[in-house]
C-alpha cells in the first residue's frame, strides 16, 4: 500500500467523522424531500378520485355542477366572487355544494391543490362562437379555460352529461374512464400547489 493510498483512506474516515452531523442532516433532507414528493403524488391521485366520484354522483342525480381545478395560473380573482370554503377536497362536500337549492349550487367550485378554495364563484362567459345549445355553465367553463390553464369540469343539469373545458376547448359526453384519464394526465402539475406537508423526523 502506498503512502498516498493510506493518506486518502484515513483522510476520508476523518472527513466522515468531522462532517457526520452535516451528512446526516443532508441525508435526512433528501429522505424528507422524497417522502414529500411521494405524498404529493398520492394526494394528486386522491384529489382526482374524489372529484371523479363527486361528478359521477352528480351526473347520476341529474344535478348541474361546474368545478374548476387550478393549475399554474391562480384563480384568486374568481374565488373572491364566491364564498371561501377552505376544506379538503372530498366527494361528499362537492356533492353537498351542488345540491339544488343550496346557497352555493349555482356558482362554480374552485379547487387549489388539495383544497376546495371557493364555492358559488362567478366565472367569465366565453366571447367565442359556440354551439347555441350550450348553457351558461358550459360557456363559463370555456371562458375560464380561455383565460387560465384551469381544468374545468361541467355536469349538465339538462342531460346529466359530463364535459371538460381545457385551453378553450370543450370535450363533451365524457365517460368516467375518460374523465379519469384527463384528470390524471393533467393533475401532476399541481404538485407545487399542494399544501405544505409536515412530516415527523
Amino acid at each position: 500500500r502506498t503512502l498516498l493510498e493510506t493518506v486518502f483512506q484515513y483522510g476520508a474516515i476523518a472527513a466522515l467523522v468531522v462532517f457526520q452531523p452535516e451528512l446526516r442532516s443532508a441525508l435526512a433532507r433528501l429522505g424528507r424531500s422524497k417522502m414529500v414528493r411521494i405524498f404529493q403524488r398520492l394526494e394528486v391521485g386522491r384529489v382526482a378520485e374524489e372529484v371523479l366520484e363527486a361528478v359521477i354522483r352528480l351526473s347520476g342525480l341529474g344535478h348541474g355542477a361546474i368545478i374548476a381545478i387550478q393549475q399554474d395560473i391562480g384563480l384568486d380573482e374568481y374565488a373572491e366572487t364566491g364564498s371561501f370554503v377552505d376544506a379538503r377536497v372530498s366527494a361528499d362536500i362537492l356533492t353537498t355544494i351542488f345540491t339544488p337549492h343550496s346557497p352555493l349550487h349555482d356558482g362554480a367550485v374552485l379547487i387549489s391543490g388539495n383544497q376546495i378554495h371557493s364555492a358559488g364563484a362567478i366565472l367569465p362567459l366565453t366571447q367565442s362562437q359556440v354551439d347555441h345549445s350550450l348553457g351558461t355553465r358550459h360557456r363559463a367553463a370555456i371562458g375560464l379555460s380561455e383565460e387560465t390553464d384551469a381544468i374545468v369540469i361541467i355536469v349538465s343539469e339538462e342531460t346529466a352529461q359530463i364535459a371538460v373545458a381545457i385551453e378553450g376547448h370543450l370535450e363533451q359526453d365524457l365517460s368516467a374512464d375518460r374523465l379519469r384519464e384527463v384528470l390524471l394526465g393533467r393533475l401532476p402539475t399541481l404538485d407545487t400547489a399542494l399544501q405544505p406537508v409536515e412530516l415527523q423526523a
